[in-house]
């Protein structure tokens, strides 16, 4: 009889602050998101702490007072981790370690270790590792603990600092070297897209969790690893579709998400050429999420800073099954009408009217609803691409109505 596999979440409490360019319901937002990472990581919020701050303190991070509450409730409830939702510098993460005696985490390494969980390629491994050593850099004299307990005195003096300043040139040692082994693999990569020939590429870009690889299963009829988890898919997969009689290739992407740690846009840059030589990018945003329209901000800040944000761009409104409006009672005179009370034709008509009917899709990847729509719409996108890359083409790919299923013929 096969055991049942016990997993054990590691107890956590996560810590954000009010200021005057974060508001509670902005802070509400991006607890919830890092409660999310939290679990994908393996771990178990047990509380939420919070704090109004002009600026974070430059040493605690949180004021004298709350990060004592903080220091109470993690000894009384046996708390292993606190998780802080904003980037800690070294020193605050030292002296906030020193004050709560565990394991003190920000979102950036929160993110980063996800990151080393699902890495399962050579080249995703390499990725994550050079990022996580670039953020690990700066942090190492507060990982010396240990020798900070010895008193001076004969042979005791300076021990600690040389000690480091080995751990330091170890790790920029490391970093130079997975350097060097991403140019390789890079160089590789460029190769293999060089000889996919002059077929249109089309790539699905999009935040965490909206459904991309669940789209690219449908569409490529292929098997790419589907979770409801953030950053299920690391690597970047091309699969070549077919669509009536009219060939592509299709990528699959990383997703983003806010406060994306520069150290992974950095080391994950050659996994975003797939989306800097796509000929069309594939917008994917899950309507039925309650903040999908930041989603899509995030999404296309990244694009930009990697100068993406001129290609063309279908948005695939994905998940419409899972959608709900918030809905006024008739009697309820109080509550004010916001976005969150549109309904999906209500939508329709805001500012997704302004990208054009040939530039929305509204489905579901799940249950294939509107699905025929969308593989027309892609279908025309990339037989336009390809004929103005060839002119004498245009009579093998018809409009999409006269094209016939390859299976047909």
């Amino acid at each position: 009889m096969l055991e049942k596999e016990v997993i054990n979440f590691e107890r956590t409490v996560i810590i954000g602050i009010v200021t005057q360019n974060q508001n509670e319901e902005k802070l509400t937002e991006f607890l919830d998101e890092l409660e999310f990472l939290t679990f994908t990581a393996g771990g178990e919020v047990v509380k939420r702490f919070s704090q109004k701050m002009e600026r974070p303190n430059p040493k605690t991070f949180l004021g004298t007072g709350k990060i004592d509450e903080v220091s109470i409730f993690i000894k009384e409830k046996k708390i292993s981790t606190v998780i802080f939702d904003d980037e800690l510098s070294p020193s605050q993460q030292k002296n906030i370690s020193k004050i709560l005696d565990c394991k003190v985490l920000d979102r950036t390494n929160l993110i980063l270790d996800i990151f080393a969980q699902r890495a399962e390629t050579s080249y995703a491994r390499t990725q994550v590792e050079l990022a996580q050593c670039q953020y690990l850099l700066p942090r190492l004299s507060g990982m010396w603990t240990h020798l900070e307990r010895q008193k001076g005195g004969i042979g005791l003096r300076g021990p600690g600092e040389t000690e480091i300043e080995t751990d330091r040139r170890i790790v920029r040692d490391r970093i130079a070297l997975l350097k060097e082994k991403i140019k390789t693999i890079d160089k590789q990569m460029s190769v293999q897209r060089g000889n996919r020939g002059t077929m249109v590429r089309v790539a699905l870009v999009g935040y965490t969790n909206v459904g991309k690889s669940t789209l690219m299963n449908v569409i490529s009829k292929s098997e790419v690893f589907v979770e409801n988890k953030l950053f299920a898919t690391l690597d970047t997969t091309v699969r070549k579709v077919v669509i009536k009689n009219l060939p592509f290739l299709l990528s699959d992407t990383v997703g983003f998400i806010r406060k994306l740690p520069t150290q992974l846009i950095e080391s994950f840059k050659s996994t975003l050429d797939e989306v800097r030589e796509a000929d069309l990018l594939l917008h994917v945003v899950d309507i039925s999420h309650a903040d999908f329209e930041e989603h899509i901000s995030s999404v296309n800040q990244i694009l930009k800073d990697i100068k993406s944000d001129y290609k063309q761009t279908i948005m695939v409104f994905n998940k419409i099954d899972a959608f709900k409006n918030h809905v006024i009672e008739e009697d309820d005179l109080i509550t004010e009408r916001s976005n969150k009370h549109n309904t999906l034709e209500e939508w329709k008509t805001t500012w997704m009217s302004n990208v054009g009917k040939k530039n929305a899709l509204f489905i579901s990847a799940t249950n294939k609803e509107n699905f025929e729509e969308f593989r027309e719409k892609v279908y025309e996108a990339v037989r336009k691409i390809h004929i103005t890359r060839f002119p004498y083409n245009q009579f093998l790919y018809p409009d999409y109505k006269d094209a016939v299923e390859k299976g047909d013929l």
